[in-house]
C-alpha cells in the first residue's frame, strides 16, 4: 500500500506515492534523481548520505520517505546558488579537504549544520560535530580546515550583511 507525500527538496515542492519502508537516501536518489547524496552503510555509521531537514543534519539513511512528509530538505545539490558554490563547498575545494569525494556531500551537509548551530568553532568542536561522519582517506586535518574556513566567511558575511 502506498503512501501519498509532499515534501520540499532544494527549493521544489514534490508529491509522490511511496512504500512505506523505503529509506529517504534512496526516495532522494533513486525517485528524485539527486545523487550526490551517497549510500554508504546503510546503518547510520558513515554519514554519507547526511542530508538537512528543516535546517538540521540527519542521515537519510535512518529516516524513512515518509516520515519526511511535509518537511523541507536540502541536499548537496542544492548547496550552490546560481552557479556559485556555497562558502563551504569552496573551502572544501580551497583547503584540499576532500581526496576521493565519496564521504565529501554528507561532511558538507554536517558542516552546514554544524556552523549554523555553532557560531563559534574550534578545531575541538568541528572534531566532535562530524564524529558522525567517516573518511576513510583524508585523516580529517584538512576537512577541519576548511569547515573552519567557511565558519569565518560566513561570519563575516553576516557582519557585512548587518551593517
Amino acid at each position: 500500500m502506498l503512501r501519498h507525500i509532499s515534501l520540499t527538496v532544494n527549493g521544489t515542492r514534490h508529491d509522490a506515492d511511496v512504500e512505506p519502508r523505503q529509506l529517504l537516501v534512496y526516495f532522494i536518489r533513486e525517485t528524485l534523481g539527486l545523487t550526490g547524496t551517497n549510500v554508504g552503510c546503510d546503518t547510520s555509521t558513515c554519514g554519507a548520505c547526511t542530508v538537512l531537514i528543516d535546517g538540521r543534519s540527519v542521515k537519510s539513511c535512518t529516516m524513512l520517505a515518509v516520515q519526511a512528509d511535509g518537511r523541507d530538505i536540502t541536499t548537496i545539490e542544492g548547496m550552490a546558488r546560481n552557479g556559485d558554490l556555497h562558502p563551504i563547498q569552496r573551502a572544501f575545494h580551497e583547503n584540499h579537504g576532500l581526496q576521493c569525494g565519496y564521504c565529501t556531500p554528507g561532511m558538507i551537509m554536517a558542516a552546514a549544520s554544524l556552523i549554523e548551530e555553532n557560531p563559534q568553532l574550534s578545531e575541538e568542536s568541528v572534531r566532535m560535530g562530524l564524529e558522525g561522519n567517516l573518511c576513510r582517506c583524508t585523516g580529517y586535518q584538512n576537512i577541519v580546515k576548511a569547515i573552519l574556513a567557511a565558519a569565518e566567511e560566513i561570519r563575516s558575511s553576516a557582519r557585512v550583511s548587518s551593517r
